[in-house]
């Protein structure tokens, strides 16, 4: 499977859920879609998974999860990182390209007390839990195991600093962290 073939995957998830802004069900959709292919092509969705989320390990994307969802740790990211992949190509492309952009995303609002967090973590599993439905058992590790280079992250952008962020990501910090 490669990079189209990964992103035709997931719009065709996006596409049979009832509502494909519950990420959570198109995350499970992708399992049952994936649990019909042979066990070698659902290894390759991981390796393309993987791709994804080294590529948007991005300081600027963080910057964005971390106005979005009121903090955003390590973790966080990740699962953000989930969520942007389960929005579908044209989304995730825009979002790595111009994190701003996702205040355009009907989604994205000011965080509040009682929102769940903009992100998904079930979409980092999608590979292994396809794998073990297709065949009961665990992918095999070294499948799967990939290293990819984490790209520096700038340590010069304090997330905390209004003045900062709005210079940086004006959209996203007027429709997340309106002024007072």
């Amino acid at each position: 499977m490669d990079i189209q073939q990964f992103w035709r995957l997931i719009d065709t998830a996006r596409g049979q859920v009832a509502d494909a802004a519950d990420t959570e069900a198109v995350a499970a959709r992708v399992v049952v879609l994936l649990s019909a292919l042979r066990p070698e092509e659902i290894v390759t969705v991981q390796r393309v998974l993987s791709g994804l989320l080294a590529d948007s390990y991005q300081t600027s994307l963080w910057a964005a999860a971390y106005l979005i969802n009121g903090g955003c740790s390590d973790d966080g990211f990740e699962y953000f990182r989930g969520w942007l992949i389960a929005q579908g190509r044209q989304a995730f492309e825009q979002g790595r390209a111009d994190p701003d952009s996702l205040a355009e995303l009907p989604v994205i609002g000011p965080p509040r007390i009682g929102r769940p967090p903009v992100e998904c973590e079930e979409m980092l599993y999608i590979a292994r839990r396809g794998y073990f439905a297709a065949t009961g058992e665990e992918v095999p590790l070294e499948a799967v195991t990939l290293w990819h280079p984490y790209p520096y992250l700038a340590d010069d952008w304090d997330f905390d600093d209004r003045a900062e962020m709005a210079r940086r990501l004006p959209r996203l910090t007027a429709l997340c962290w309106p002024s007072t």
